[in-house]
């Protein structure tokens, strides 16, 4: 299910990198400027190195996927939360705002 549209927020330790949004192919990543000026900052991920050009992909990106519950976490979560399991978006959306790591996924004001 998809409701393109939708945004996320994508921060990394606490710092805000990048934006999450759901188009009508799938999803696009794309880094901050702000965070592509600092040569140090690290990348979200090994797949996704830092550049200014978006991430597009057909559905979830692979590593955003990875952070969704799975098995009998995720038939609690679909549950409880009333998220279908084919909505990945709403998945992430809905518990990937405290991921074990330092990622952290929450969704993007409305502007």
């Amino acid at each position: 299910m998809s409701v393109p549209g939708r945004r996320a927020r994508i921060c990394l330790a606490g710092s805000h990198v990048g934006t999450l949004e759901e188009t009508a192919e799938g999803t696009r990543f794309t880094y901050l400027p702000a965070w592509l000026a600092e040569p140090t900052n690290p990348p979200v991920s090994l797949t996704m190195p830092l550049r200014a050009q978006p991430y597009d992909s057909k559905g979830l990106h692979p590593f955003f996927e990875n952070l969704l519950p799975e098995g009998w976490l995720l038939a609690i979560a679909t549950e409880k939360l009333k998220i279908a399991k084919d909505d990945a978006f709403g998945l992430l959306l809905a518990t990937c705002a405290d991921c074990i790591g330092a990622v952290e996924v929450t969704a993007a004001p409305t502007s």
